[in-house]
C-alpha cells in the first residue's frame, strides 16, 4: 500500500540513463498484468532516440522529450482475430468445442459486437498494464508520467503526424499507440500533488450510497 500512496507524476528528469536491467523490471510488470481472457492485446516499445516526433505527438509536452525513457504503449485489436484467440484458448486447455461456445458469446469475444467495442475492449486491458508498470517504476526509484493527450484514432487529433509515428514504429492499422509512459530518475521528488476523493465518495456497499463501515 505505501508504494501504491508514495507513487505520483513526475514530469522532471536528471540527465541518468536508466540501466537495461532496470527498465526491463518496469517491462515485465507489464507484461505481467491481469488480462481477461488472458488475450494480453498490448505491446511495448522503448524510445530512447527519436522522442522529438513522440514529444510533438503529444501536442510538445516537455517531459516526452526530456525524459529518459518513452515506453509507447500499443493496443492490438489483432490479438482478437480468431485463429490467434483461439490459441490463447487452447493454452489454457480448452478444447476444440469449448472454443467455438466462447467464440459466439459476445460477452467473451468483442468482434461479435463491432471494431468499437473490440477496440474499446482492447484499451481497458492495456491500461491495466500501465498501471502496473507505474508502479514498478516507483519500486525502482523511477519518477513516472502517463501521457494519454496525444494525436490517436481515439483523440482523433494531428492524424497526419500520427500515421507518420505509426510507420516509423512499424505498427499496422489494427494498433493503435494508446499512450506513451515517461521514466527518469526524479530531478523533483514534489511531483504533482496527490489529490483523491475520500475513501466513502468512492466506496458503496451492496448499493451505491451506502458506506461500508470497517
Amino acid at each position: 500500500m505505501d508504494l501504491i500512496q508514495n507513487r505520483k507524476t513526475i514530469r522532471r528528469y536528471l540527465d541518468k540513463n536508466i540501466p537495461n536491467e532496470v527498465l526491463k523490471q518496469v517491462l515485465e510488470a507489464g507484461r505481467l498484468a491481469p488480462s481477461w481472457v488472458n488475450v494480453q492485446p498490448w505491446h511495448f516499445i522503448i524510445v530512447r532516440k527519436n522522442k522529438e516526433i513522440l514529444c510533438e505527438l503529444s501536442n510538445n509536452q516537455p517531459h516526452v522529450k526530456n525524459a529518459d525513457v518513452v515506453i509507447v504503449c500499443v493496443a492490438d485489436t489483432s490479438a482478437w482475430d480468431k485463429k490467434r484467440f483461439s490459441e490463447v484458448l487452447k493454452q489454457k486447455g480448452m478444447n476444440d468445442a469449448g472454443i467455438e461456445s466462447l467464440l459466439q458469446l459476445p460477452v467473451l469475444y468483442p468482434p461479435l459486437l463491432g471494431e468499437q467495442t473490440t477496440l474499446l475492449r482492447t484499451v481497458e486491458q492495456v491500461t491495466y498494464a500501465i498501471a502496473y508498470m507505474t508502479l514498478e517504476a516507483e519500486k525502482q526509484g523511477l519518477g513516472s508520467c502517463v501521457v494519454g493527450a496525444l494525436g490517436n484514432e481515439l483523440t482523433q487529433i494531428l492524424p497526419e503526424l500520427s500515421e507518420k509515428v505509426k510507420r516509423e514504429l512499424n505498427l499496422n492499422d489494427r494498433q493503435v499507440i494508446l499512450a506513451m509512459l515517461t521514466l527518469g530518475y526524479p530531478d523533483d521528488n514534489r511531483g504533482t500533488v496527490k489529490l483523491r476523493k475520500d475513501f466513502d465518495e468512492v466506496v458503496s456497499e451492496e448499493r451505491l450510497g451506502q458506506p461500508f463501515v470497517v
